[in-house]
């Protein structure tokens, strides 16, 4: 197998993810600044034109960082990291849903509308006007999220998941580029903070 990498937040997630599990994949570099994403040869790997994408040894190519996430846990034959049980699948499930529609989504189109015009101008249909929105959206429901977290350690309790993973990759990034985690969402804070400790926050 062999891992489409770049920079940016959905990359990260799938390196965090395998740091995890404890599990090494040959990773070919995509240079999405200089549009390489967008040219032929990787359009053939991918054709949404995104990183990641894992590419399997009989040619399948898996994209969407859940999807991949999963796959991986699969192979491994199913870890904590998705769930043991069909309970723990579904509660990992249900809050990486959450969080990936009610503030990944938001925050990411918020910087792609404002500090990302430059890279996604001729790519995408930018709204800039609906930036400022997105954003306040966003940290509204990480509001709402920082409420719902008050004594635990993780966003499943106390099971690291990918839930925590996809919400770690995403502030990280953008709260340098705009979006900042605010104070007086200290169960937010403190679980960054948390999270940050672990060997994989560094993949």
């Amino acid at each position: 197998m062999k891992l489409y990498n770049s920079i940016g937040p959905n990359p990260k997630v799938v390196r965090m993810f395998m740091s995890e599990l404890g599990v090494d994949i040959e990773k070919v570099e995509v240079d999405i600044m200089a549009g390489h994403n967008r040219q032929a040869d990787y359009l053939k790997v991918n054709p949404a034109g995104q990183s990641p994408a894992l590419e399997l040894d009989d040619g399948t190519v898996i994209t969407e960082i859940t999807a991949i996430c999963e796959y991986l846990d699969d192979l491994q034959g199913s870890t904590s990291l998705i769930g043991t049980t069909p309970e723990e699948r579904a509660e990992t499930r249900m809050w990486a849903r959450r969080i990936d529609i009610a503030i990944l989504e938001p925050m990411a189109n918020g910087f792609r509308y404002a500090e990302g015009q430059d890279i996604f101008r001729g790519r995408m249909a930018l709204i800039p006007h609906a930036a400022d929105d997105l954003k306040a959206i966003a940290q509204e429901r990480l509001s709402w999220l920082n409420g719902l977290i008050a004594g635990r350690d993780f966003i499943c309790g106390d099971r690291f998941t990918l839930a925590d993973m996809m919400l770690f990759g995403f502030l990280e990034f953008f709260s340098e580029v705009g979006q900042p985690i605010r104070e007086e969402n200290t169960n937010i804070v403190a679980w960054m903070e948390r999270v940050r400790e672990r060997p994989s926050a560094a993949a």
